[in-house]
């Protein structure tokens, strides 16, 4: 009599079940990559939790922000729809979170003495970025180069210089602002280096666009860090494009301080 061989087929795995196993599959690749990481730096981590939720991604992050001293994402994901869709909760969460967004992009990371970038325009949410930026200068033992860049086609906000506004449309205008913009930068920083007496700091002042110049600058940085937005009115949506157009285009890692 023949043998008959039955062939057992597995029973597929649901589409939620298959998310599941994906979900931990990432959660275990970045606790192994945290771990290499601080080994390969000669320091130690601890890593306090993790977790997998099954809710939305932007709103999630937002609501987990407001207890959260920062929140770090990559730039992008992997092929075009998950490359869209990353793309979206990075700038969701530099435009809406309550703390600190790090964005991460794909670039190789950059010599360990390159300096820190920070972008300054005076008000208070490029204070918090001031601050970020000192810190981790200082932990990094490299240079930070604090930047102001304005535009002489942009009417500079009457509280930030305290009068009534300028319009720079002269050569002799273009001087005056840049002048009084180079005070302003000593001033905002004076009180952040006394804090920090081991950061060495170049201060620069530029007539160029912010975005433009803060990306080009970052090229030989190894951190950006700047406000989400401005002063308010005009020059807040200026400063609020600003922190979006770096966090798409620039390459290095970019911290972008929030309003708590």
């Amino acid at each position: 009599m023949p043998t008959v061989t039955y062939a057992v087929t597995p029973v597929p795995v649901t589409m939620d079940e298959w998310q599941k196993q994906q979900a931990r599959q990432i959660i275990g690749d970045a606790e192994d990559l945290v771990r290499q990481t601080a080994d390969d730096a000669g320091q130690s981590v601890t890593l306090a939790g993790t977790d997998v939720v099954d809710a939305p991604t932007i709103t999630t992050l937002i609501d987990l922000s407001k207890d959260t001293g920062m929140i770090v994402v990559g730039s992008r994901g992997h092929g075009a729809f998950r490359r869209g869709l990353l793309g979206s909760v990075s700038t969701a969460l530099v435009h809406h979170a309550h703390c600190p967004v790090a964005v991460i992009h794909d670039a190789p990371l950059p010599h360990r003495d390159a300096p820190v970038v920070l972008g300054v325009d005076g008000s208070p949410v490029s204070d918090r970025a001031t601050g970020i930026a000192f810190e981790e200068a200082a932990q990094r033992s490299v240079e930070l180069i604090a930047v102001h860049a304005w535009s002489d086609t942009t009417l500079i906000a009457a509280h930030a210089w305290g009068d009534g506004g300028l319009l720079a449309e002269s050569a002799a205008d273009r001087a005056a602002v840049s002048a009084r913009a180079e005070a302003m930068l000593a001033e905002r920083l004076a009180s952040w280096q006394s804090s920090y007496p081991g950061v060495a700091v170049r201060r620069v002042v530029v007539c160029d666009r912010p975005a433009h110049f803060l990306a080009e600058e970052s090229e030989n940085a190894q951190l950006l860090v700047v406000g989400s937005h401005g002063r308010g009115g005009f020059a807040g949506m200026l400063l609020g494009s600003v922190s979006t157009k770096l966090a798409h285009t620039v390459r290095v890692p970019l911290i972008v301080a929030r309003k708590s």
